[in-house]
Order: C-alpha cells, then sequence, then structure tokens
C-alpha cells in the first residue's frame, strides 16, 4: 500500500473532491465556453449581420466541444504534455457518445483516461508510443461502454428537473435560482453543472437569474467599498471574488441569496423566461453577458422552429429586469438593513484589486 501511495504522489496523481469536482468541473466549464459557447455567439452574430464567414467560424469552433473540453479537463489535472495532447481524441468520443449528457461523460471519462496516461507516462523508452497509446485506448474504450449510460443518466436528471419546473414553476423557480446561483458564487462550475444536466427552458431561466442575483448583487452591495472596479469585475465577471469574505462573515452571501429566491419564480411565473440556447449559459449569469447572448439565441432558434413568433417588448422588459434591475434593487435593499443591524460591517466586502 505504501508503495502505491509513493507511485500516485510521484505521478501527481490526487484522488480528491477538490481535483475532480472543483478543478476539473471548472476546467470542463472554461473548454465548454472556448468552444460551444464562444462558436455559438460567433455564429449568432453572422446571422444576424448576414456575414457568412462569421458562421462558419462559429460551426468550426463548435465541433471542437468535446476535444476542448478534455484538453481542459487534461491541463487542469497537470496532465503531461503527450497524454494531455491525446486526451483530444477522448473528448470527442466521449462528447458525441455520450449524447445530451456529453459534458457530463467527458469529465468522467476524461479523468479516468488522463490518470492512466500520467501513469505510464516517462515509464518507458518508448515514451512517445506508449503515452498516447494507453490514454486513448483507455479513454475511448471507457467511454464506448460508459458514456452512453452517463449520458442517459444526466439527461434524465436533467430531464427530471426541467419537467418539475413546468409542473411547479414558483417552487422550482426558488430551489434551482438559489442553488446554481450559489454555486455559482463558489469554487465550483455552475456552468458545467448547467451543461452537464442539459438545463434549459423554464429550469435554465430559473438557474439564469440565481447567477445574475450573485454577480449583479454582490456588484452593487459592494460598491461602496470597491468602487466601479469592484462593480465590473462582479458584475461582468465573477461574485467568486468574494469567497474569502464569504468565509470571515457568512452574513454578506444573505442579499444575493434572498434575491435569487425573489427572481427564480419571477422568472418562471411572471416573464417565463427560458433559456433554450446552450445549457451553459444558463449558469453563466452576467459573466460577459453570456447568459442574455443564450436567451437571445434561445429566441431566434424557436423563431425559427416555428414556436415563438417574435421578440416581444416583454420579453425585452423580463430579461433586462431579472437579470440587471432587480438583482442590483433587491440586493441593495438588503444590504442596507443588514448594514443598518450590524451583519454586514465596514469593509466586509472589500476586495483586493
Amino acid at each position: 500500500m505504501e508503495r502505491i501511495k509513493q507511485f500516485l504522489k510521484r505521478k501527481d496523481i490526487v484522488i480528491s473532491a477538490k481535483r475532480y469536482g472543483i478543478d476539473a468541473l471548472g476546467a470542463m466549464a472554461q473548454g465548454l465556453f472556448a468552444s460551444l459557447l464562444m462558436g455559438t455567439i460567433i455564429s449568432t452574430l453572422g446571422e444576424q449581420a448576414g456575414i457568412e464567414i462569421l458562421v462558419t467560424i462559429g460551426t468550426y469552433a463548435k465541433l471542437a466541444t468535446g476535444p476542448a473540453m478534455a484538453v481542459a479537463i487534461g491541463h487542469a489535472l497537470h496532465t503531461p504534455p503527450l497524454a494531455l495532447f491525446s486526451l483530444a481524441a477522448v473528448g470527442a468520443a466521449a462528447n458525441e457518445l455520450g449524447g445530451a449528457g456529453g459534458p457530463l461523460a467527458v469529465l468522467i471519462v476524461t479523468v479516468f483516461a488522463a490518470e492512466f496516461g500520467k501513469a505510464v507516462s516517462k515509464e518507458t523508452k518508448i515514451d512517445i508510443l506508449v503515452t498516447p497509446f494507453v490514454t486513448i485506448m483507455a479513454g475511448i474504450l471507457i467511454a464506448l461502454f460508459c458514456a452512453p449510460g452517463i449520458g442517459m443518466a444526466a439527461g434524465a436528471v436533467g430531464n427530471a428537473i426541467m419537467w418539475a419546473t413546468e409542473l411547479r414553476p414558483f417552487a422550482m423557480g426558488i430551489v434551482i435560482s438559489v442553488i446554481v446561483g450559489i454555486a455559482l458564487t463558489l469554487p465550483i462550475s455552475s456552468a458545467a453543472v448547467c451543461a452537464a444536466l442539459g438545463l434549459t427552458g423554464l429550469a435554465g431561466g430559473a438557474a439564469l437569474a440565481g447567477c445574475c442575483a450573485q454577480m449583479v448583487g454582490f456588484a452593487v452591495l459592494s460598491f461602496r467599498e470597491n468602487g466601479w472596479g469592484g462593480l465590473f469585475a462582479q458584475g461582468i465577471g465573477t461574485s467568486m471574488l468574494q469567497m474569502g469574505n464569504i468565509v470571515k462573515n457568512p452574513r454578506i452571501w444573505l442579499p444575493a441569496i434572498l434575491t435569487s429566491a425573489i427572481t427564480g419564480p419571477i422568472t418562471t411565473c411572471v416573464f417565463q423566461i427560458q433559456m433554450n440556447g446552450a445549457a451553459v449559459a444558463s449558469g453563466m449569469g452576467t459573466c460577459g453577458l453570456v447568459g442574455q447572448i443564450g436567451v437571445y439565441t434561445g429566441w431566434l432558434t424557436d423563431i425559427a422552429a416555428g414556436t415563438k413568433t417574435a421578440i416581444t417588448a416583454l420579453d425585452w422588459m423580463g430579461l433586462i429586469l431579472v437579470c440587471f434591475l432587480l438583482p442590483g434593487v433587491l440586493s441593495w435593499l438588503f444590504g442596507f438593513v443588514f448594514r443598518k443591524i450590524g451583519w454586514i460591517r465596514e469593509d466586509d466586502l472589500k476586495l483586493d484589486l
């Protein structure tokens, strides 16, 4: 047993929730963003502007989704070069075989393939042959046997959540908005969670509302301490910047959480905002306005499919209210009360920017 521990340590194979559930998951979201999501944005710009070359570029970017996620995960796991590059083939296979649950299949399969590749890396004199061979063989064999099942399971969970949201939009609007919003601020990836479960429709809209409540909420709430730099860093960047302050004083999280509990059901019951673009956009909030672009591309998709006649003024009003105005106003109001009663003290929200 001691020899095994020493071998794993030498190979930097760390079997832990942080390595696989935070580092790998977060990296997967970045790979997804740099391929599928960015490709969708570029394609949409091309379609709206009538520039065919942008549509073509976006299409090629989307085709690289599986490889991009796998290589990103491998990088997070400190995979050596030959194994890392071999993960592109593994990601392509897992994403295709996983179907709607492709991102989750890629995550699980790539973790195993990367660790196998790391285990054999530089252990023989013909490393240039052995490492890619083992990485690709192990990864694709696992994908062939497991990815379809993983994809079906993820799809079933996602469909159950979306079905429950359609059935009980008020209660599920609160639950999804609060949970996904919290996930966005925690050092895990809400985008990856939404992508893995394929959260779209009303459930995706609720998830978007929760993320916006956290990002815009913290941006406005901490404006006194952080000014314009903090407003943009959190409002268009990430509310994860506040995680250190939350650990020191968890009460500073309450305004954003309470706001998400309000905007979630408003999204599902009043404006019925649906995320019918890429599922990953449901967990992006206002980061680079990706969530809002996702809703917009969903509108265009619905119009093209004939399920929506046009984008209305109510659509735009709902999106602006839920994503920007309500999170800012409600978080400020809750923050005002909590500052008055001493739950939020001076500099509790200060960032080192």
